[in-house]
């Protein structure tokens, strides 16, 4: 996969790609990443890339003609044989940016993530260059370089070879529709706090049992919106049932 990323500040992403997962990813060849300057493409005087917005207003407006060139000369570069690349605008006003959405990603050859500053971008850029708007929350940030982060970050994960036990991809939390059940690790004991005796039976079956009883018990007490999203088999509703039950016996 390629995630080619356009941005101002490009040394923000240097320490970001050269650690743990993504580097490694990259190193075994299951990803490359990009990181290009948008304002090297430029044509206005001193490189500028923004100007004030028609009909007045506060702030500055990032201009089309660095952006869509960026795009264009991105997109000439590609590999005949790969699918036209999604070009995502990362901004307040997307699309909230969710699992499911990293595992979209996943599936493509190609992802450009455009990064954005100061007031907003031309509306031209949204209407005839990018094909998602994604944000990472209601809340909004100097830049689209967290986001783009975020996003390089969560989309290796998924991709085949990223990681050393493939399985953990999949037991995530948000991966399953419910957050991920609790972990215990050496030693048995600390401090007089014990390791759920299940864990220790061997019993694989029970284990699977617990942990599912586990991530829909967490799910319902720190995200119940998650549970409305869901399709709950009649096991799943029974186990809900008995939560709620043990919930109102204190």
């Amino acid at each position: 996969m390629r995630i080619s990323i356009l941005t101002l500040f490009p040394e923000m992403f240097h320490g970001i790609f050269s650690h743990s997962i993504l580097k490694q990813a990259q190193e075994k060849q299951v990803v490359k990443y990009d990181v290009i300057n948008f304002r090297e493409f430029s044509e206005a005087r001193h490189k500028r890339v923004d100007d004030y917005p028609y009909g007045g207003g506060g702030g500055m407006v990032l201009t089309p003609q660095p952006i869509f060139d960026a795009v264009e000369a991105v997109q000439s570069s590609q590999e005949k044989e790969e699918r036209k690349p999604r070009v995502v605008l990362l901004c307040p006003q997307g699309e909230p940016y969710s699992q499911q959405k990293a595992e979209e990603f996943a599936k493509e050859d190609h992802l450009i993530l455009i990064c954005g500053h100061y007031e907003g971008y031309d509306e031209r850029i949204r209407e005839h260059l990018i094909t998602d708007e994604i944000s990472l929350g209601d809340y909004v940030l100097t830049g689209g370089e967290i986001g783009a982060m975020a996003i390089a970050d969560s989309v290796t994960r998924l991709l085949p070879g990223s990681l050393g036990n493939e399985q953990s991809a999949i037991t995530d939390s948000h991966s399953t529709g419910l957050l991920e059940y609790p972990h215990y690790t050496r030693p048995a004991e600390f401090r007089g706090l014990k390791v759920p005796d299940i864990l220790l039976s061997g019993h694989h079956k029970r284990i699977n049992e617990w942990r599912h009883h586990q991530a829909l018990k967490r799910t319902y007490e720190r995200r119940p919106d998650m549970l409305d999203e869901k399709e709950l088999s009649s096991e799943d509703e029974k186990i809900l049932r008995q939560i709620q039950s043990e919930e109102k016996n204190g």
